[in-house]
Protein backbone atom coordinates (compact mmCIF):
# COMPACT_ATOMS: atom_id res chain seq x y z
CA UNK A 1 0.00 0.00 0.00
CA UNK A 2 1.56 3.68 -0.56
CA UNK A 3 1.26 6.08 1.67
CA UNK A 4 -0.63 9.38 0.11
CA UNK A 5 -0.30 12.50 2.24
CA UNK A 6 -3.20 14.86 1.94
CA UNK A 7 -3.52 18.86 3.06
CA UNK A 8 -6.51 21.01 3.32
CA UNK A 9 -6.09 24.77 4.11
CA UNK A 10 -8.24 26.94 6.17
CA UNK A 11 -11.18 27.39 3.39
CA UNK A 12 -11.69 23.21 3.14
CA UNK A 13 -12.57 23.19 6.64
CA UNK A 14 -13.93 26.50 7.11
CA UNK A 15 -17.27 24.97 8.46
CA UNK A 16 -19.43 21.51 9.35
CA UNK A 17 -20.23 21.30 5.63
CA UNK A 18 -16.82 21.64 4.48
CA UNK A 19 -15.29 19.65 6.42
CA UNK A 20 -17.65 16.83 5.47
CA UNK A 21 -16.41 17.62 2.12
CA UNK A 22 -13.27 16.99 3.12
CA UNK A 23 -13.94 13.47 4.62
CA UNK A 24 -15.39 12.41 1.30
CA UNK A 25 -12.21 13.49 -0.39
CA UNK A 26 -10.07 11.37 2.24
CA UNK A 27 -12.43 8.50 2.08
CA UNK A 28 -11.62 8.66 -1.92
CA UNK A 29 -8.25 8.17 -1.57
CA UNK A 30 -8.54 5.32 1.47
CA UNK A 31 -10.84 3.47 -0.66
CA UNK A 32 -7.94 2.75 -3.48
CA UNK A 33 -5.95 1.14 -1.10
CA UNK A 34 -3.95 3.56 0.33
CA UNK A 35 -2.62 4.58 3.56
CA UNK A 36 -3.57 8.16 4.47
CA UNK A 37 -2.06 10.75 6.49
CA UNK A 38 -4.10 13.98 6.66
CA UNK A 39 -2.34 17.60 7.59
CA UNK A 40 -5.08 20.46 8.73
CA UNK A 41 -5.20 24.23 9.01
CA UNK A 42 -7.24 25.75 11.17
CA UNK A 43 -10.59 26.47 10.40
CA UNK A 44 -11.23 29.41 8.02
CA UNK A 45 -10.16 32.76 9.83
CA UNK A 46 -9.42 31.15 12.72
CA UNK A 47 -6.01 32.31 13.13
CA UNK A 48 -6.84 35.88 12.24
CA UNK A 49 -9.48 36.25 14.84
CA UNK A 50 -6.66 34.67 17.63
CA UNK A 51 -3.67 37.05 15.87
CA UNK A 52 -6.99 39.87 16.74
CA UNK A 53 -7.57 38.92 20.15
CA UNK A 54 -3.95 38.57 21.29
CA UNK A 55 -3.65 42.40 19.77
CA UNK A 56 -6.26 43.67 21.73
CA UNK A 57 -4.22 42.49 24.82
CA UNK A 58 -1.01 43.50 24.21
CA UNK A 59 0.54 45.87 21.64
CA UNK A 60 3.93 43.40 21.27
CA UNK A 61 2.58 39.96 22.30
CA UNK A 62 5.17 37.58 23.40
CA UNK A 63 6.03 35.03 20.52
CA UNK A 64 6.21 31.97 22.72
CA UNK A 65 2.58 32.68 24.06
CA UNK A 66 1.73 33.67 20.38
CA UNK A 67 2.68 30.25 19.70
CA UNK A 68 0.55 28.91 22.27
CA UNK A 69 -2.32 30.71 21.09
CA UNK A 70 -2.19 30.06 17.72
CA UNK A 71 -1.30 26.47 17.71
CA UNK A 72 -4.89 25.93 19.09
CA UNK A 73 -6.47 26.79 16.01
CA UNK A 74 -5.10 23.42 14.18
CA UNK A 75 -6.26 21.44 17.60
CA UNK A 76 -9.80 21.88 16.57
CA UNK A 77 -9.50 20.61 13.59
CA UNK A 78 -7.87 17.52 13.99
CA UNK A 79 -10.61 16.64 16.21
CA UNK A 80 -13.71 17.19 14.10
CA UNK A 81 -12.23 15.62 10.75
CA UNK A 82 -11.35 12.30 13.34
CA UNK A 83 -15.03 12.63 14.53
CA UNK A 84 -16.77 12.99 10.69
CA UNK A 85 -14.42 10.33 9.68
CA UNK A 86 -15.47 8.15 12.12
CA UNK A 87 -18.92 9.12 11.76
CA UNK A 88 -18.67 7.38 8.69
CA UNK A 89 -17.41 4.23 9.76
CA UNK A 90 -13.39 5.06 9.10
CA UNK A 91 -10.70 4.43 11.95
CA UNK A 92 -8.84 7.77 12.38
CA UNK A 93 -6.68 9.25 15.05
CA UNK A 94 -5.77 12.84 15.68
CA UNK A 95 -2.31 14.08 16.57
CA UNK A 96 -1.03 17.66 17.53
CA UNK A 97 2.24 18.78 15.42
CA UNK A 98 4.27 18.07 18.98
CA UNK A 99 2.50 13.98 19.08
CA UNK A 100 3.48 13.22 15.63
CA UNK A 101 6.88 13.28 16.55
CA UNK A 102 7.25 16.74 14.75
CA UNK A 103 10.52 18.54 16.43
CA UNK A 104 11.37 21.79 15.23
CA UNK A 105 14.46 24.44 16.34
CA UNK A 106 13.90 26.34 18.95
CA UNK A 107 12.41 29.20 17.62
CA UNK A 108 8.94 30.74 18.30
CA UNK A 109 6.50 32.14 15.34
CA UNK A 110 8.75 31.17 12.40
CA UNK A 111 10.76 27.85 13.58
CA UNK A 112 11.84 25.14 10.98
CA UNK A 113 11.29 21.57 10.99
CA UNK A 114 15.01 19.68 12.24
CA UNK A 115 13.42 15.89 11.62
CA UNK A 116 9.72 14.31 12.27
CA UNK A 117 9.69 10.81 14.80
CA UNK A 118 7.10 8.93 12.43
CA UNK A 119 7.23 5.69 14.63
CA UNK A 120 3.89 6.78 16.51
CA UNK A 121 2.21 7.33 12.78
CA UNK A 122 3.63 4.31 10.99
CA UNK A 123 2.27 2.13 14.07
CA UNK A 124 -1.36 3.48 13.61
CA UNK A 125 -1.31 3.66 9.71
CA UNK A 126 -0.48 0.00 10.13
CA UNK A 127 -3.84 -0.50 11.94
CA UNK A 128 -5.53 0.45 9.18
CA UNK A 129 -6.15 4.18 10.74
CA UNK A 130 -6.83 7.53 9.05
CA UNK A 131 -4.28 9.52 10.85
CA UNK A 132 -4.76 13.24 11.32
CA UNK A 133 -2.08 15.73 11.94
CA UNK A 134 -2.35 19.24 12.78
CA UNK A 135 -0.19 21.51 10.41
CA UNK A 136 1.62 24.42 11.45
CA UNK A 137 3.49 23.27 14.60
CA UNK A 138 5.71 21.00 16.29
CA UNK A 139 8.04 21.01 19.63
CA UNK A 140 11.54 21.54 20.36
CA UNK A 141 13.61 19.64 22.54
CA UNK A 142 12.38 21.61 25.86
CA UNK A 143 9.17 20.46 24.98
CA UNK A 144 8.57 23.89 23.71
CA UNK A 145 5.90 24.29 21.62
CA UNK A 146 6.65 25.85 18.33
CA UNK A 147 4.99 27.74 15.05
CA UNK A 148 5.97 27.00 11.83
CA UNK A 149 5.15 30.47 10.14
CA UNK A 150 2.07 31.67 8.49
CA UNK A 151 1.05 28.85 6.03
CA UNK A 152 3.36 26.55 8.28
CA UNK A 153 1.10 23.64 7.41
CA UNK A 154 2.03 22.97 3.89
CA UNK A 155 5.80 22.38 5.46
CA UNK A 156 4.03 20.07 7.74
CA UNK A 157 2.74 17.77 4.98
CA UNK A 158 5.28 17.92 2.59
CA UNK A 159 8.13 17.19 5.59
CA UNK A 160 5.69 14.21 6.42
CA UNK A 161 5.28 12.91 2.84
CA UNK A 162 8.94 13.03 3.19
CA UNK A 163 9.60 11.34 6.34
CA UNK A 164 7.12 8.53 5.46
CA UNK A 165 8.75 8.29 1.99
CA UNK A 166 5.20 9.21 0.61
CA UNK A 167 4.55 8.36 -2.89
CA UNK A 168 2.54 12.05 -3.33
CA UNK A 169 1.54 15.23 -1.61
CA UNK A 170 -1.63 16.67 -2.22
CA UNK A 171 -2.18 20.13 -1.25
CA UNK A 172 -6.05 20.76 -1.41
CA UNK A 173 -6.54 24.56 -1.14
CA UNK A 174 -9.56 27.11 -2.52
CA UNK A 175 -7.79 27.21 -6.03
CA UNK A 176 -7.68 25.13 -8.65
CA UNK A 177 -3.68 24.57 -8.99
CA UNK A 178 -0.87 27.30 -9.42
CA UNK A 179 -1.63 30.20 -12.18
CA UNK A 180 0.65 32.49 -13.75
CA UNK A 181 -0.39 35.00 -11.45
CA UNK A 182 -3.11 35.84 -8.61
CA UNK A 183 -6.61 35.71 -10.32
CA UNK A 184 -8.04 37.37 -7.88
CA UNK A 185 -6.52 40.25 -8.70
CA UNK A 186 -5.13 39.65 -12.86
CA UNK A 187 -8.65 37.94 -14.10
CA UNK A 188 -6.83 36.96 -17.40
CA UNK A 189 -4.17 34.23 -15.14
CA UNK A 190 -4.23 31.01 -16.52
CA UNK A 191 -3.82 27.91 -14.75
CA UNK A 192 -0.41 25.62 -15.21
CA UNK A 193 -0.04 22.19 -16.26
CA UNK A 194 3.15 22.19 -14.52
CA UNK A 195 5.84 23.79 -12.58
CA UNK A 196 9.07 23.21 -11.42
CA UNK A 197 10.23 22.57 -7.90
CA UNK A 198 12.57 26.13 -8.30
CA UNK A 199 10.43 27.84 -10.28
CA UNK A 200 7.63 27.12 -7.33
CA UNK A 201 9.96 28.08 -4.92
CA UNK A 202 10.67 31.55 -6.84
CA UNK A 203 6.69 32.20 -6.95
CA UNK A 204 6.14 30.86 -2.99
CA UNK A 205 9.19 32.96 -2.03
CA UNK A 206 8.01 36.22 -4.12
CA UNK A 207 4.62 36.58 -2.75
CA UNK A 208 2.13 33.88 -4.89
CA UNK A 209 -0.02 32.09 -1.76
CA UNK A 210 -1.19 28.99 -3.20
CA UNK A 211 2.04 27.40 -1.49
CA UNK A 212 4.50 28.08 2.02
CA UNK A 213 8.16 28.36 0.74
CA UNK A 214 9.62 26.08 2.84
CA UNK A 215 7.30 23.14 1.87
CA UNK A 216 8.59 23.48 -2.07
CA UNK A 217 12.02 23.83 0.06
CA UNK A 218 11.22 20.31 1.16
CA UNK A 219 9.73 18.80 -2.22
CA UNK A 220 12.59 19.77 -4.05
CA UNK A 221 15.00 18.48 -1.83
CA UNK A 222 13.68 14.96 -1.01
CA UNK A 223 11.74 14.59 -4.40
CA UNK A 224 8.67 14.65 -3.01
CA UNK A 225 6.10 15.12 -6.10
CA UNK A 226 3.71 17.56 -5.25
CA UNK A 227 -0.27 18.22 -6.59
CA UNK A 228 -1.46 21.86 -5.75
CA UNK A 229 -5.56 21.06 -6.52
CA UNK A 230 -9.18 22.01 -5.22
CA UNK A 231 -10.71 20.52 -2.74
CA UNK A 232 -13.95 21.96 -3.92
CA UNK A 233 -13.76 21.13 -7.39
CA UNK A 234 -13.43 17.94 -9.24
CA UNK A 235 -10.44 19.77 -11.72
CA UNK A 236 -6.96 18.64 -12.30
CA UNK A 237 -4.69 20.66 -10.60
CA UNK A 238 -0.71 21.48 -11.19
CA UNK A 239 1.87 19.33 -10.50
CA UNK A 240 5.12 20.30 -9.35
CA UNK A 241 8.05 18.55 -10.16
CA UNK A 242 11.95 18.30 -11.26
CA UNK A 243 11.53 18.78 -14.76
CA UNK A 244 8.80 20.21 -16.30
CA UNK A 245 7.51 20.84 -20.52
CA UNK A 246 7.63 24.57 -21.08
CA UNK A 247 4.19 25.43 -22.02
CA UNK A 248 4.53 27.13 -25.40
CA UNK A 249 7.78 27.80 -25.18
CA UNK A 250 6.98 30.66 -22.48
CA UNK A 251 10.26 32.30 -20.96
CA UNK A 252 8.42 33.78 -18.31
CA UNK A 253 5.53 31.64 -16.38
CA UNK A 254 4.01 33.71 -13.55
CA UNK A 255 3.70 37.39 -12.29
CA UNK A 256 3.95 37.02 -8.54
CA UNK A 257 3.50 40.19 -5.82
CA UNK A 258 3.23 40.90 -2.20
CA UNK A 259 2.25 43.88 -0.48
CA UNK A 260 2.85 45.23 3.00
CA UNK A 261 7.01 45.81 2.05
CA UNK A 262 9.18 48.10 3.86
CA UNK A 263 12.58 49.59 3.05
CA UNK A 264 15.16 50.74 5.55
CA UNK A 265 18.07 52.71 4.49
CA UNK A 266 21.23 53.33 6.49
CA UNK A 267 23.55 56.16 6.26
CA UNK A 268 27.04 56.19 7.54
CA UNK A 269 28.81 52.97 7.77
CA UNK A 270 32.08 52.89 6.49
CA UNK A 271 32.96 51.20 3.80
CA UNK A 272 34.11 47.41 4.24
CA UNK A 273 33.17 44.04 4.24
CA UNK A 274 33.35 43.83 8.45
CA UNK A 275 30.61 46.60 8.45
CA UNK A 276 27.59 45.13 6.46
CA UNK A 277 28.79 41.83 7.56
CA UNK A 278 28.04 43.10 11.50
CA UNK A 279 24.65 44.89 10.13
CA UNK A 280 23.43 41.48 8.72
CA UNK A 281 24.31 39.69 11.31
CA UNK A 282 22.98 41.26 13.89
CA UNK A 283 19.47 41.38 12.27
CA UNK A 284 19.68 37.43 11.63
CA UNK A 285 20.45 36.66 15.25
CA UNK A 286 16.97 38.02 15.80
CA UNK A 287 15.87 36.68 12.64
CA UNK A 288 14.74 39.40 10.62
CA UNK A 289 14.70 37.90 7.25
CA UNK A 290 15.85 40.28 4.68
CA UNK A 291 15.21 40.46 1.32
CA UNK A 292 17.08 43.02 -1.70
CA UNK A 293 20.16 44.67 -0.73
CA UNK A 294 21.42 48.02 -2.43
CA UNK A 295 24.84 49.19 -1.17
CA UNK A 296 26.22 52.76 -2.55
CA UNK A 297 29.44 54.22 -1.93
CA UNK A 298 29.60 58.20 -1.35
CA UNK A 299 31.92 60.56 -2.25
CA UNK A 300 33.26 61.03 0.78
CA UNK A 301 34.01 57.23 0.65
CA UNK A 302 30.74 55.94 3.04
CA UNK A 303 28.77 53.20 2.19
CA UNK A 304 24.86 53.68 2.37
CA UNK A 305 22.98 51.01 2.60
CA UNK A 306 19.53 49.78 1.56
CA UNK A 307 17.47 46.57 2.55
CA UNK A 308 13.81 45.23 2.02
CA UNK A 309 12.14 43.56 4.91
CA UNK A 310 8.60 42.79 5.87
CA UNK A 311 6.04 45.36 7.35
CA UNK A 312 5.65 43.24 10.30
CA UNK A 313 9.16 43.54 10.98
CA UNK A 314 9.62 47.12 10.80
CA UNK A 315 9.44 47.92 14.19
CA UNK A 316 11.42 45.23 15.85
CA UNK A 317 14.10 46.36 12.63
CA UNK A 318 14.01 50.04 14.08
CA UNK A 319 14.34 48.71 17.58
CA UNK A 320 17.90 46.65 16.43
CA UNK A 321 19.32 49.49 15.02
CA UNK A 322 18.43 52.13 17.35
CA UNK A 323 19.92 49.53 19.92
CA UNK A 324 23.24 49.18 18.11
CA UNK A 325 23.63 52.17 16.45
CA UNK A 326 26.84 52.97 18.02
CA UNK A 327 27.76 49.66 17.69
CA UNK A 328 27.30 49.05 14.28
CA UNK A 329 28.64 52.72 13.59
CA UNK A 330 25.47 54.02 11.92
CA UNK A 331 25.13 57.75 11.16
CA UNK A 332 21.36 57.51 11.11
CA UNK A 333 18.91 55.60 9.28
CA UNK A 334 15.39 56.14 7.58
CA UNK A 335 12.36 53.68 6.97
CA UNK A 336 9.69 53.78 4.14
CA UNK A 337 6.56 51.65 4.48
CA UNK A 338 3.76 51.74 1.49
CA UNK A 339 5.96 49.68 -0.96
CA UNK A 340 5.27 46.28 -2.49
CA UNK A 341 7.14 43.75 -4.68
CA UNK A 342 6.69 42.70 -8.35
CA UNK A 343 8.94 39.99 -9.74
CA UNK A 344 8.69 37.76 -13.24
CA UNK A 345 9.54 34.17 -12.79
CA UNK A 346 10.50 31.23 -15.26
CA UNK A 347 13.10 28.73 -15.85
CA UNK A 348 13.13 30.28 -19.48
CA UNK A 349 14.98 33.41 -18.59
CA UNK A 350 18.36 31.67 -18.24
CA UNK A 351 18.60 31.36 -21.83
CA UNK A 352 16.97 34.76 -23.16
CA UNK A 353 18.60 38.02 -22.75
CA UNK A 354 16.53 41.16 -22.56
CA UNK A 355 13.94 39.73 -20.28
CA UNK A 356 14.83 42.00 -17.29
CA UNK A 357 15.25 45.19 -20.13
CA UNK A 358 11.77 44.44 -21.18
CA UNK A 359 9.94 44.71 -17.90
CA UNK A 360 11.56 47.95 -16.71
CA UNK A 361 10.26 49.20 -20.24
CA UNK A 362 7.33 48.03 -19.38
CA UNK A 363 7.43 49.82 -16.14
CA UNK A 364 8.42 53.08 -17.35
CA UNK A 365 6.22 53.41 -20.13
CA UNK A 366 3.65 53.07 -17.58
CA UNK A 367 4.87 55.66 -14.97
CA UNK A 368 5.80 53.51 -12.16
CA UNK A 369 9.13 53.91 -10.56
CA UNK A 370 11.49 51.24 -9.59
CA UNK A 371 12.86 51.85 -6.59
CA UNK A 372 14.74 48.68 -6.07
CA UNK A 373 15.40 45.42 -8.13
CA UNK A 374 16.69 42.09 -7.54
CA UNK A 375 17.53 39.16 -9.74
CA UNK A 376 18.79 35.77 -10.18
CA UNK A 377 18.54 32.83 -13.07
CA UNK A 378 14.76 32.46 -13.22
CA UNK A 379 13.58 35.88 -11.40
CA UNK A 380 13.94 39.63 -11.79
CA UNK A 381 11.89 41.30 -8.56
CA UNK A 382 10.85 45.02 -8.32
CA UNK A 383 10.06 47.30 -5.70
CA UNK A 384 7.20 49.85 -6.28
CA UNK A 385 4.88 51.88 -4.76
CA UNK A 386 2.41 49.34 -3.31
CA UNK A 387 -1.21 51.68 -4.97
CA UNK A 388 0.55 50.46 -8.02
CA UNK A 389 1.64 47.23 -7.51
CA UNK A 390 -1.96 45.44 -9.63
CA UNK A 391 -1.13 47.57 -12.08
CA UNK A 392 2.11 46.77 -12.69
CA UNK A 393 1.58 42.69 -12.17
CA UNK A 394 -1.29 43.13 -14.75
CA UNK A 395 1.14 45.24 -17.15
CA UNK A 396 3.35 42.77 -17.09
CA UNK A 397 1.45 39.64 -17.60
CA UNK A 398 0.32 41.03 -20.60
CA UNK A 399 3.81 41.99 -21.87
CA UNK A 400 4.55 38.70 -21.74
CA UNK A 401 1.52 36.85 -23.00
CA UNK A 402 0.56 34.65 -19.54
CA UNK A 403 -3.03 34.52 -20.95
CA UNK A 404 -1.83 32.46 -23.72
CA UNK A 405 -1.76 29.47 -21.31
CA UNK A 406 -3.75 27.08 -22.30
CA UNK A 407 -5.95 25.67 -19.24
CA UNK A 408 -5.72 22.57 -17.73
CA UNK A 409 -9.45 21.59 -17.61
Amino acid sequence: MAIIVQKFGGTSVGNVERIRNTVNRIVEEKEKGNQIVVVVSAMGKTTDQLVSLANELSSYPSKREMDMLLSTGEQVTISLVAMALAEKGYDAISFTGWQAGILTEDVHSNARILEIHTEKIVENLNQNKIVIVAGFQGMTENNEITTLGRGGSDTTAVALAAALHAEKCMIYTDVTGVFTSDPRYIPNARKLQAVSYDEMLELANLGAGVLHARAVEFAKNYAVPLIVCSSLEREEGTIIEEEVAVEKNLIVRGVAFEDSIARVTIFGLENGFQQLSSVFTTLANRHIDVDIIIQNLTEKGNTYLSFSIKKDDLKETIDILETNQEALGIDHFESETGLAKVSIIGSGMVSNPGVAAKMFEVLSQNEIAIKMISTSEIKVSTVVDEEQMVKAAQLLHEAFELEAVEQNI
